[in-house]
């Protein structure tokens, strides 16, 4: 069951909810409704209620027991019994049925309407007879006095078959081209035809003979309304002795009075297409007007709209269950639905329990707290200065506090605190100016604790990239690495000291400006030549040698850690250890193997080393410390040579390619 509301009024949609199939058996069915909880909610008001694929017209027995659809694939009619709220019984048919009617109270005797020009009669056991009618009929009625079954169609003629005779009787020639459809007034009998020329003539079946005509296309053709063609008759329905609705083609009801030519209300829908159906609710005085996209329910005498009923599917076909608030529609799909209206009268007979069902929904729907009372405790109320009314029926105890009139809350509220509310209002204003100019900024650190220079280095790649990597960092597969403090990167350990200069220099090229890379893209032809390109080679082999030195560094370092750990050394020795970055500078290898010949006193003296002799043999070595490396003397050639070339050479910047004018 579904529950909306609509200009407060509230309507439940019964048949909506999941259905189950029919080919499950009662096992796997239970199975489903103890599992699914939509299952076990929905309401399925009449078992089997739907159709193969489209059902076409509903009908209600007189005796208000049975329930009549028509549909197709294929053509076929249900009769429902409410009494069981279940399938009767179910007949394939030949065509497709376009109306029928109901000619006895049950459904004993009823007659079809097919779109292949025939008529059927069926009775309780089946097909009793069929014929055909010389046009396409479009609709159909019983004329009870006379026993006559009135059809129209694609004709200027109105056929009348005479079922006490058994026989065609002299056809009603009208003055359309086409009529679309008929009524019948159960009061006088007048018979009345709507035409597709938007004319309504009434006709007296006792003289044979036409009464009157009614031009209902003047009243919608406007300029109010701008219809680009005439509107054509689509419904008809009486509504007691004197009134009338009709509906057009262009999405007008209008209600007469069958003693005058003027319409008393005419009712728009506003959505320009064909009324399908009218109904009129006798005790409310409200009337049903149905196209294919909503019914409306409004009032006979203002024409204000009460509520409306729409729906995802196109409507067919309407049938209001009489002085109830129930409808049925026939719809283009497979369930039909069923839509109950409290405010509108009550449920029939043979369901009455959604009476309790509704008023069980709308109990439950409403507040446990009492809107006209305010719940304060004791200290609040000897704050207001209400504590004397303590044992009086101003007060009533519940809990661990009392319920007090919401009138005199406000009261005592005012009187002990006058100013509360130039506070309060103050308070929002300055909340409100604070939320528009915030003090500071918040930085929101959406990191994990374990792991964060590996999570912020994947989202700036990702960021780069257009990636989602909250992805990988909400994966459950991953979710131990950002969590579990077992995975910390151990930033001192061997293999990472070796990969950290490949992570710097990642870094470092990452962190370049696009800026620059643009500048040097925009770059003139003439500003480049052999010299800058190969400055710019040599500045970049400096920087791969200084990444090879970190890296043979970092592995002489971890060499002389291990080696350092192998060896026992002696705690009362002094001989000191040191670390290799720490360590003094001596000589590279080559410089080393090339002066290896030479005595020890002859290298000495060449890296500028003094030995002094000392008192008892004692000799001491004094050294200086080389400067720093200084740039090559060709390193210096080649820039100067660079700048001059660069004074010399001939701009080619200025030249522009100037268009010739045209010959022709």
């Amino acid at each position: 069951m579904q529950v909306s509301e609509i200009d407060n009024v509230k309507i439940y949609n019964l048949s909506a909810g999941k259905s189950l199939p029919d080919w499950l058996t009662e096992r796997k069915k239970r199975a489903l409704l103890k599992k699914n909880v939509d299952l076990r909610r929905r309401i399925e008001l009449i078992q089997e209620f739907d159709m193969p694929g489209v059902s076409t017209s509903l009908r209600v027995s007189k005796d208000g027991q049975y329930i009549m659809a028509t549909g197709i694939y294929k053509p076929r009619i249900k009769c429902f019994d409410v009494n069981n709220l279940s399938l009767k019984f179910e007949r394939g048919l030949d065509s497709e049925v376009v109306t029928f009617e109901i000619l006895s109270d049950d459904y004993s005797k009823i007659v079809f309407l097919q779109c292949d020009r025939y008529v059927e009669f069926h009775v309780g056991h089946g097909r009793h007879y069929r014929l055909r009618v010389p046009h396409f009929g479009r609709d159909m009625k019983y004329h009870r006095p006379s026993c006559d079954l009135i059809v129209v169609g694609a004709s200027n003629e109105v056929y009348r078959l005479n079922l006490e005779l058994g026989q065609f009787l002299a056809p009603y020639v009208t003055k359309a081209t086409e009529i679309n459809c008929c009524s019948v007034n159960e009061e006088h009998g007048l018979l009345i035809f709507g035409t597709e020329s938007g004319h309504v003539e009434a006709w007296d079946p006792r003289t044979k003979s036409r009464e009157g005509t009614l031009d209902c296309a003047l009243h919608c053709s406007d300029s109010e309304y701008r219809n680009n063609s005439v509107p054509s008759i689509s419904a008809l329905k009486f509504n007691g002795a004197l009134q009338m609705g009709v509906g057009t083609s262009s999405g007008h009801v209008l209600l007469y009075d069958i003693r005058s030519s003027k319409p008393l209300l005419i009712k728009d829908h506003m959505n320009e297409i064909p009324i399908k159906c009218i109904e009129f609710h006798k005790q409310m005085e409200y009337v049903y007007s149905m196209d294919a996209n909503v019914v409306k329910i409004w009032d006979i005498n203002t024409g204000k709209q009460y509520t409306n009923i729409e729906s995802s599917v196109d409507f067919n076909d309407l049938c209001v269950i009489p002085n109830t608030g129930l409808s049925m529609m026939a719809v283009e799909d497979e369930k039909m639905q069923i839509y109950y209206i409290p405010s509108l009268g009550p449920a029939p007979r043979w369901c009455s329990f959604l009476d309790n069902l509704t008023e069980e929904m709308e109990s439950s729907a409403s507040q446990n707290v009492y809107d006209d009372y305010k719940f304060i405790t004791k200290q609040e109320l000897e704050s207001l200065g209400l504590d004397h009314l303590l044992g009086t029926n101003l007060l009533r105890a519940y809990m661990h506090g009392y319920f007090v009139d919401v009138r005199l809350y406000k009261r005592a509220k005012s009187i002990a605190d006058p100013f509360a509310f130039e506070e309060y209002k103050k308070r929002k204003i300055r909340e409100k100016i604070e939320q528009e100019r915030p003090s500071r900024i918040k930085i929101e650190d959406n990191l994990p604790k374990v792991n964060r220079d590996l999570a912020s280095r994947l989202l700036e790649s990702d960021t780069k990239k257009k990636k989602q990597s909250v992805n990988l960092l909400q994966d459950d597969r991953f979710k131990a690495l950002f969590e579990n403090p077992d995975f910390e990167v151990d930033k001192s350990a061997d293999e990472y000291r070796l990969l950290n200069p490949v992570l710097a220099r990642l870094d470092k090229s990452k962190s370049k400006p696009k800026v620059e890379t643009e500048k040097m893209e925009v770059v003139d032809d003439a500003e480049k030549d052999s010299d800058q390109e190969l400055y710019e080679s040599s500045d970049s082999s400096d920087e791969d040698r200084t990444w090879t030195k970190e890296v043979k560094k970092q592995h002489k370092m971890i060499r002389k850690k291990r080696h350092d750990e192998d060896e026992e050394v002696e705690p009362e020795s002094n001989e000191k250890v040191y670390e290799f970055s720490k360590a003094p500078k001596t000589t590279n290898i080559r410089s080393i193997m090339h002066v290896s010949k030479k005595s020890l006193g002859e290298r000495l003296a060449r890296e500028g080393t003094t030995v002094v002799t000392g008192t008892a043999g004692n000799k001491e070595m004094k050294f200086t410390m080389r400067d720093k490396k200084k740039t090559s003397e060709t390193h210096k050639k080649m820039k100067k040579h660079y700048e001059e070339r660069k004074q010399i050479v001939r701009r080619t910047g200025y030249l522009t390619k100037k268009k010739l004018p045209k010959m022709f």
